[in-house]
């Protein structure tokens, strides 16, 4: 009987590498998931430079459930050492190195962000690495032998490379480590596939080659779309303003989804959910509609798509309130702490956002009401107000 799997070709950009004319020896990812006799090991790697993450970067998480679900294991790489170098991909111009503490903040914020994709309960479904684990105790003679592993020209063969020599904008030397290491982390994760985005085949082919080097079977590469934001012209991006993140209110989600072009309705589909293409609604404002209600059942529950749409969110009109004003006040003003002390505490710990952007400043001022209307201010993960004129 054929094995079905809509499942792993769903939204993929591509699988490499495949079998051609010229190399049939080469086995298809789809014959490895029939014929192989223990779970695959399937990476995924984020660097958490950041510390939200938006629809964009559900993406590979989504894929990574598909895997956990026909009975693989998803191993979720936590780049801890990497991300203090950055990826250099796609970058006119250096990264800002991050501190530890940094980074061990940001990792803490993904793993509570993918919570609702992946499967953390049933047992040999996910690892959570840290690639720290093993980059940390490369020596100077195994951090040599993988620089004689690739040449100066083939890392200027790497497009962001490429861009920057031409530009003569400068590249350090280890900017050019970047790739190795995450290469290096296949090897030592002995991963069967690793995922990544459109951009990152440079890396996830550094990957096979090490691991090739190193006596393994080279890794299967599973590329995702990148996915274009709401605005239907660029990659989703908090710079941007463009993206949908994880951590916003339901609400927030609800409308941004309804907002979504036409002409990328059928992509979101496709990515963001599982349901059947070919059943979709024929009206664009139904399918936008359609959308919406899904991705918030995923992370927030059915009740919280009835509680969107019945409009239940507390507000609070700005009216009450003289300007310029502190935000800690108007946590106090707004019912979502009890003083404006405990309003800057909560700040300095974290725990306040404005339309899911954390804000750290426990002296944060607002000079005129204009700027926060229709803007959601939130308290930890479940107290929020809209605020109106």
């Amino acid at each position: 009987m054929t094995q079905d799997f809509s499942w792993l070709r769903r939204g993929i950009a591509e699988i490499f590498p495949q079998p051609t004319d010229s190399d049939t020896e080469i086995e298809s990812l789809e014959k490895r998931l029939t014929t192989t006799e223990r779970p695959l090991r399937v990476k995924y790697g984020i660097d958490p430079t950041g510390a939200e993450i938006h629809l964009g970067h559900s993406i590979p998480m989504r894929k990574l459930r598909a895997f956990q679900d026909a009975g693989h294991t998803a191993v979720l790489l936590i780049g801890d050492f990497t991300a203090r170098i950055g990826d250099p991909t796609g970058k006119s111009e250096m990264r800002r190195q991050l501190t530890e503490e940094d980074v061990k903040n940001n990792a803490q914020t993904y793993l509570d962000q993918v919570r609702p994709i992946l499967d953390f309960d049933t047992p040999g479904r996910l690892e959570i690495r840290y690639n720290s684990e093993w980059l940390s105790k490369l020596d100077l003679g195994k951090i040599l032998e993988l620089l004689s592993t690739m040449t100066v020209g083939q890392m200027l063969a790497k497009e962001g490379f490429a861009e920057r020599y031409k530009k003569e904008n400068p590249i350090f030397l280890h900017e050019f480590l970047y790739p190795l290491m995450q290469g290096y982390d296949s090897v030592a994760l002995e991963a069967d596939v690793e995922l990544g985005g459109t951009d990152q085949k440079f890396n996830i082919a550094v990957g096979r080659d090490l691991q090739r080097h190193f006596g393994q079977k080279p890794q299967y590469g599973l590329l995702l779309p990148i996915l274009i934001g709401t605005d239907g012209v660029q990659k989703m991006s908090k710079s941007l303003g463009n993206y949908v993140g994880l951590l916003e209110h339901p609400t927030q989600k609800y409308q941004k989804l309804q907002q979504v072009p036409d002409h990328l309705l059928e992509e979101y589909f496709t990515l963001l959910t599982n349901l059947p293409i070919d059943k979709l609604p024929e009206s664009p404002r139904d399918r936008q509609k359609l959308l919406a209600q899904e991705v918030v059942k995923q992370y927030h529950g059915e009740q919280a798509v009835k509680d969107v749409e019945a409009g239940d969110m507390p507000e609070f009109s700005l009216a009450q309130v003289q300007f310029p004003a502190k935000l800690a006040f108007l946590l106090n003003a707004s019912g979502l702490c009890k003083s404006t002390g405990e309003g800057k505490r909560k700040i300095t710990e974290g725990g306040v956002r404005l339309d899911g952007d954390r804000i750290s400043d426990a002296d944060a001022n607002v000079n005129d009401s204009s700027e926060l209307h229709g803007r959601v201010l939130q308290l930890g993960k479940n107290k929020f107000v809209r605020l109106i004129p």
